[in-house]
């Protein structure tokens, strides 16, 4: 049976509805110019292994300056060698030969990314029009640091992003535990950035800021901001950094981490060891849930939600009103924050 026009009509009215709502969920940013490239020191510094050590070194620093020399001496090595003194014993190294080479093979291309990256700094630039790009740089330092900033950069540790399932990171668990290198993979790469920069850059935690509901409120206003920079597609597990079946706990529990928070009095808890608990890394948060299933960083995840419920709450409150509110027992209030 052919449908009648009137239904065409309505279904063609609710299609165009459903595909407007998803398409307003970011803002128009088409209008603003920018196109981030990611400059690969990795290859540069690879390839520099055939030259003459004097002349690389002389070459990186004119291209990478501040990068470069942050490298050698912070990264890799230490202000008692000199530049080529360390650039002879990467290149000496098997294990750096190695390791850039699965970094090269998996890195090829970093179009994805850098159209990931271009499109995430148009929201920020949307929001933010003053906000200073950095340059994008990325390297291999033999898993020392993942998303360095600099004054004018940030780095993309690409040897920290090779895939959960490398064989790299089976080796350095003793150092690297796996409940962190599962989180090395490429899809982690323009998050990962993203929240370096806000923490870094845009909005960087206040030295009065003790209590664990101010670093509550700060690690969930973090995720919030990129909630609205982020493709929509990047889920809320990669996001915070959990596995799916962790995201699941914390949304099972959440009146139970709440009440767990109230009883014991730790919103207003100072003491660092306290609050650390609630907000570091780990596989899972001691003294919450049965057989160590909870998640870890309950503080930072309950926080994103008492942000998250503020903001629906005061449809009036821009985002850039929220990232600049100081008190986070004002957020707490009219978030109306009571999970059931």
């Amino acid at each position: 049976m052919k449908p009648s026009g009137l239904f065409l009509f309505l279904l063609s009215g609710c299609l165009l509805l459903l595909f407007s709502c998803k398409q307003g969920s970011k803002p128009d940013v088409t209008d603003i110019k920018l196109d981030i490239k990611v400059a690969r020191f990795d290859q540069d510094l690879y390839n520099g292994k055939t030259k003459d050590l004097m002349q690389t070194d002389k070459q990186l620093q004119q291209k990478y300056g501040t990068f470069y020399n942050d490298y050698v001496h912070r990264m890799v090595g230490d202000p008692s060698y000199s530049n080529t003194e360390i650039l002879s014993t990467l290149y000496k190294d098997q294990a750096y030969t190695d390791l850039n080479r699965e970094a090269d093979s998996i890195f090829k291309d970093m179009g994805g990314i850098e159209k990931d990256l271009t499109q995430t700094f148009k929201y920020v630039k949307h929001y933010y029009p003053k906000a200073r790009i950095p340059k994008m740089i990325s390297f291999v330092s033999g898993f020392a640091v993942q998303t360095p900033i600099g004054d004018d950069y940030i780095g993309i540790g690409l040897d920290m992003f090779l895939g959960k399932n490398s064989k790299f990171y089976g080796a350095i668990v003793q150092s690297v535990p796996t409940y962190l290198s599962r989180r090395f993979s490429p899809e982690y790469v323009v998050p990962r950035i993203t929240e370096t920069y806000a923490r870094e850059d845009l909005f960087p935690e206040r030295d009065e800021d003790r209590t664990l509901l101010s670093k509550m409120v700060q690690n969930g206003k973090i995720l919030y901001f990129m909630d609205q920079v982020l493709a929509d597609e990047v889920p809320d597990s990669v996001k915070i950094g959990y596995t799916k079946s962790q995201i699941d706990w914390c949304k099972t529990y959440e009146k139970d981490i709440w009440a767990y928070l109230l009883q014991n009095n730790l919103l207003f808890e100072t003491d660092y060891q306290k609050i650390q608990v609630f907000l570091g890394e780990g596989p899972f948060t001691p003294g919450l849930g049965e057989n160590n299933e909870s998640a870890p960083k309950l503080g930072a995840w309950v926080g994103w939600q008492m942000v998250k419920r503020y903001m629906q709450e005061n449809k009036g409150i821009s985002l850039q009103q929220l990232m600049a509110e100081k008190d986070p027992q004002k957020i707490l209030n009219m978030s109306k924050y009571k999970p059931k």
